[in-house]
């Protein structure tokens, strides 16, 4: 069974898989970490809890065998980060609660739905609700035009339908890719004859660093190249609890540095 209602969720899960490395995190701050049994690599916060689970793979090359032999009650995977195939292979076997989040308003739902579905409501809700008074209203009414890089070789970048652009929002940039969908690739030299003020560069999923930096630089004179914190703009669940005080340090420096 594959679903994305809570409705079909007609039992409390007591051993539970979780493929989304942000869906992990909000999962332990939910206080289940003894009915989660089985991360990806790419869950690593807490630390010290994700130390102690089974790592079943990566988000997009899962261990079937490894997950069928936990015999967990529940999986809880996402539309956009896992692979169709294995996700319907796995949910021949077991119970799947699939999320698929766009923007801000579905990361809200989702962290209050798993709340219903795992029995810590009040927990779930205290968080989206403290998210809510973060982060509702945007920070900075000034938005600067920015473009995000989430990819190289090709570059890839986002567009207005997607949960990055709408943290893009609330951190104070206005995306000049806002009119395309999903994640576009796009040339350097539509980036070079674009009007953005800044290229942010994510931490994840590729890796940039200041060497991309210095190599964007001398391609983009005339654009501000900086490197971002990936989680803060794309974890939707209780890692946004963090992304307000990250969006405004990061943007009064950008406005220091005019």
């Amino acid at each position: 069974m594959i679903t994305d209602k809570i409705e079909d969720i007609r039992f409390i899960p007591k051993r539970i898989i979780s493929v989304v490395p942000s869906q992990t995190e909000l999962l332990f701050d939910l206080g289940l970490e003894h009915e989660v049994l089985g991360i990806t690599k790419f869950c690593i916060h807490p630390k010290e809890i994700c130390q102690t689970k089974t790592i079943i793979g990566g988000t997009k090359n899962l261990n079937i065998e490894k997950i069928i032999s936990l015999q967990p009650d529940l999986i809880i995977a996402n539309k956009e980060e896992n692979v169709k195939e294995q996700i319907e292979l796995l949910s021949e076997k077991f119970p799947v609660w699939l999320t698929d989040v766009n923007n801000y308003n579905d990361a809200l739902l989702m962290i209050e739905d798993l709340g219903k579905i795992t029995q810590t409501s009040e927990k779930a809700n205290s968080i989206s609700q403290s998210i809510q008074e973060q982060l509702s209203a945007p920070i900075f009414n000034k938005k600067r035009k920015a473009i995000y890089l989430i990819w190289k070789s090709p570059f890839m970048t986002i567009g207005g339908d997607t949960f990055i652009d709408s943290m893009m929002h609330i951190a104070g940039f206005e995306n000049t890719f806002h009119h395309l969908t999903r994640y576009p690739e796009i040339e350097l030299k539509s980036i070079a004859n674009s009007d953005c003020e800044f290229v942010l560069l994510s931490s994840e999923p590729y890796p940039f660093n200041q060497k991309h930096v210095d190599e964007l630089k001398k391609a983009l004179p005339h654009k501000n190249i900086i490197i971002v914190d990936g989680e803060m703009f794309s974890w939707y669940g209780s890692r946004m609890l963090k992304s307000a005080t990250y969006f405004k340090d990061l943007f009064t420096s950008l406005m220091n540095s005019d």
